[in-house]
């Protein structure tokens, strides 16, 4: 049980004392005063709901013995009823309950019992027009309860989607920070372990410099860990703007790689609305590092338009290409289609075997 539902759990107990507090106060203000017989059903109400519902709430819902308290809180309110009528305001503390101790679809027929306790208790029944009466008054306590079992079954369904749609958001994290760099942390090491050869004196000034940048990447690696974890946004971001941000990123990687990269800014540049600065971003990481792990390519031109109404990214390698209509085409693409949808973009993909491969992002700006 999660804090709201906790929440509302103990709002239905507080309106059910509630009511049998207006109860007794209107049974008070009566000439006679409350009558003992009353005074004694309704310490029973008050003390059975407290036993047996308010300090079991890991039976709520169950059948048994759910079902067995409802029956004895309904005959209850009946004697309560029968003794002194100001007690009708318990009716609507004690319907809740209803729902609220039974599973479904049996806290619909508990539901209709405490309706037909409430006409027995008020002498209904011995009236030959009451049949329509209590269908309609039935009708509406159970489409009542559908509409609320709906309105929870929904609320669960979207926290599952919440939950599934944060999991697929790490998992993006997770591929275009810790992964790619991981994957650079290694390229660099075995750069260095081809210049120690078996036999022979090592290249230790080139050693030294794949060393060097196993360590730059392994720290920035760890910085963008520590903020995937900490739900911030792509640290290149949190100090410039998106043009110098892709420089810093374009010029990281081609130090890493040894591959020429370009960017270039077109239009003039303005702040981004929500997600849409790190949905650019890490595309264009995503393009670079698909450039150096699949593309083999000489070199990379990075393009950033805007546009009066959209932003446009546009990342080129002169590699070697690949088919974009081919299976298992990689989980980076699928993330970067799934960015581009949840801020309104799109991404398009044109590549061909031994032509280079040619991504275009574009997202709307306002």
């Amino acid at each position: 049980m999660n804090v709201w539902e906790a929440r509302w759990l103990r709002a239905f107990h507080l309106l059910y004392y509630a009511c049998l507090a207006l109860g007794l106060i209107l049974s008070a203000g009566e000439r006679e005063g409350p009558a003992p017989v009353s005074l004694v059903a309704l310490a029973l109400l008050a003390g059975w709901h407290w036993l047996f519902v308010v300090r079991e709430p890991r039976l709520l819902g169950r059948l048994h013995p759910m079902a067995l308290h409802l029956a004895v809180l309904c005959a209850l309110y009946v004697a309560l009823v029968l003794a002194d009528r100001s007690y009708d305001v318990v009716i609507f503390g004690l319907m809740p309950q209803a729902y609220l101790m039974l599973p479904t679809p049996w806290s619909y027929a508990g539901a209709v019992a405490v309706i037909g306790c409430t006409f027995a208790a008020r002498g209904y029944l011995d009236d030959p027009g009451v049949g329509w009466q209590l269908a309609g008054s039935c009708g509406l306590v159970v489409a009542i309860g559908m509409f609320v079992t709906y309105v929870s079954r929904q609320s669960a369904q979207n926290k599952t989607v919440g939950v599934l749609e944060e999991r697929a958001r790490l998992a993006r994290e997770i591929h275009d920070t810790i992964a790619q760099g991981l994957s650079g942390v290694i390229t660099q090491l075995e750069a260095a372990e081809q210049a120690m050869p078996e036999q022979g004196r090592p290249d230790l000034p080139a050693v030294r410099r794949r060393l060097a940048l196993a360590k730059e990447l392994a720290r920035d690696n760890l910085r963008e860990a520590r903020r995937s974890v900490d739900a911030l946004r792509p640290g290149p971001l949190e100090d410039a703007r998106l043009d110098a941000a892709l420089a810093e990123v374009a010029g990281r990687w081609s130090r890493t790689s040894g591959v020429s990269a370009t960017v270039t800014v077109e239009g003039t540049p303005r702040p981004l609305p929500g997600e849409a600065g790190t949905v650019l971003l890490r595309a264009a990481q995503e393009g670079l590092s698909n450039a150096a792990k699949h593309a083999r390519a000489g070199r990379v031109a990075i393009t950033l338009t805007y546009m009066d109404d959209e932003v446009t990214l546009d990342v080129f390698d002169d590699g070697i290409g690949f088919d974009p209509g081919a299976r298992g085409s990689g989980y980076g693409l699928a993330a970067m289609r799934e960015r581009a949808r949840g801020v309104g973009g799109t991404l398009t993909v044109e590549s061909a075997p031994g032509e280079g491969t040619a991504l275009c992002l574009r997202i709307p700006s306002n």
